[in-house]
């Protein structure tokens, strides 16, 4: 006797779809992966099978990254040569000599952690926690629009079907997303040359990484010395590095600043209806496009506008300080400014992975004010030196804004100065926050005991260049 109790909707829509992955209705799943933007490979098209498998068998909610683990890792193989004896150690002594050249011009903490050389693969491993996070938020909101309207457009016999399998198409759009990431990210670990060279913190650990194979190919065709693209490469790792690890704050408000911003991305759901609506199966390119193109994000809010414009600021101020510091720790090297130029003329251009993240998650990843941000930082350093310029970094409250970009003089001035001595009001919440007792002057004058700092923590008179104990070597 027949079993004549009703499916579940869920379970039916997932068998559905089992046997639509599994090529027994007829559908190519090649032009599946070209719609995820996965190369046409046998190996690759089995792993987006086995994954969206995977999918469906998911009960749980939210995003599978690992797929995006995986993905990538898979392609950043692909193209891997391992690094040779003889190039580890060049890019080692490369790393001592330029942590040496930093300590001469900056004023910032050293790394607690030794760098590191990584292969592509595990250049994706090291960095894949914050480019989910990154994406996340978009990736969610693209996931609930498609279910949305993949529901409302459902014939009438499905709608109840797939109104009751809304999860399972969510977990489905997810993987599909999370696969895109995985392409963008596996691309850019062919370009970048380093940990900070996207130019916001991608390792969660405090310390500088550089990828042998990928500046061995920035140096391709420069006409200049493999060990000077080295050290100046190294440098401005270093630096990079190093910021982060100064300014404890940075990396916390960075990432922050780039997730809220994220999170206030809506997704067009006109545009979905018209895809859903105009879907050709046999042509399903048209829905990668509209995922990588950004067409799916709309105009930006004004309110998102300004919180991009603040982002913008900051990691100009960020790319604008490791430029000027690079330039000051590498007037040794004779081609310095080629490599520089190459540097920037690479930087403006981007390459063709930072523009589809750019797209996934609604983002540009470089600064359009960096040569503005580093003209005010380089006017800083001539007008007050490296340490009261280094000193900018140790609260958010006293870094640069927008308008000393446009104004450095201005800057400087207030520098040259001194900061204006706060009023009682400010004093006195500043001095309940710290848990000081305020109490009468200790002995020796308000300004000779040993809590008289500069606003790095160190007195004014005490590390500067002229006072006799500086530690940096000459």
């Amino acid at each position: 006797m027949a079993d004549d109790t009703p499916q579940n909707p869920e379970d039916e829509f997932r068998d559905m779809l089992r046997e639509f992955l599994s090529g027994s209705s007829g559908f190519d799943p090649e032009k599946l992966a070209g719609a995820a933007g996965l190369p046409n490979d046998p190996a690759v098209l089995r792993q987006l099978m086995a994954q969206l498998q995977s999918a469906l068998q998911s009960s749980g909610e939210g995003i599978n990254w690992t797929v995006a683990t995986d993905q990538a890792t898979t392609l950043a193989r692909q193209s891997a040569i391992p690094t040779g004896d003889v190039q580890r150690r060049e890019l080692e002594q490369a790393l001592t000599v330029a942590a040496l050249w930093l300590d001469e011009v900056t004023y910032v903490s050293d790394l607690p952690l030794p760098p590191k050389l990584l292969s592509r693969a595990e250049w994706v491993r090291a960095t894949m926690p914050v480019w989910t996070q990154l994406a996340e938020p978009v990736a969610t909101s693209i996931s609930d629009a498609l279910t949305g309207v993949l529901t409302e457009q459902a014939p009438e016999e499905m709608a109840g079907m797939v109104q009751g399998a809304s999860q399972l198409l969510r977990n489905v759009g997810g993987t599909l997303f999370a696969m895109q990431l995985g392409q963008a990210v596996a691309q850019l670990s062919t370009e970048v040359v380093s940990g900070g060279d996207i130019g916001i913190p991608l390792l969660d650990e405090q310390r500088a990484a550089l990828l042998p194979q990928n500046i061995a190919g920035f140096g391709e065709g420069l006409d200049i010395a493999a060990t000077e693209v080295q050290i100046y490469l190294a440098v401005r790792e270093l630096a990079h590095a190093r910021l982060f690890r100064h300014a404890k704050w940075l990396r916390l408000q960075l990432i922050t600043s780039i997730t809220e911003y994220a999170r206030g991305i809506s997704i067009d759901t006109s545009r979905l209806q018209e895809l859903a609506e105009t879907l050709d199966p046999s042509n399903v390119e048209e829905l990668r496009e509209a995922m990588v193109s950004g067409s799916l994000i709309p105009p930006k809010t004004e309110q998102q506008t300004a919180a991009l414009g603040r982002l913008e600021t900051m990691l100009a101020l960020i790319e604008g300080w490791v430029d000027v510091t690079t330039l000051a720790a590498t007037h040794r090297l004779p081609r310095a400014d080629a490599i520089a130029e190459t540097v920037r003329r690479r930087r403006a251009t981007g390459g063709p992975a930072e523009s589809a993240f750019s797209a996934l998650v609604g983002l540009e990843l470089r600064p359009r004010r960096l040569r503005e941000a580093a003209a005010m930082w380089q006017a800083v350093s001539d007008g007050v030196g490296a340490e009261q310029r280094d000193a900018l970094w140790s609260h958010p409250d006293v870094l640069p804004t927008s308008a000393d970009i446009d104004d450095p003089a201005a800057l400087v001035a207030r520098l040259q100065a001194g900061e204006p001595e706060p009023d009682e009001m400010d004093q006195a919440i500043e001095d309940l926050l710290r848990g000081d007792d305020p109490g009468p002057a200790p002995a020796g004058g308000e300004s000779g005991g040993p809590d008289a700092a500069g606003p790095d923590g160190a007195g004014p008179e005490a590390s500067g260049p002229d006072a006799g104990d500086d530690p940096r070597p000459v």
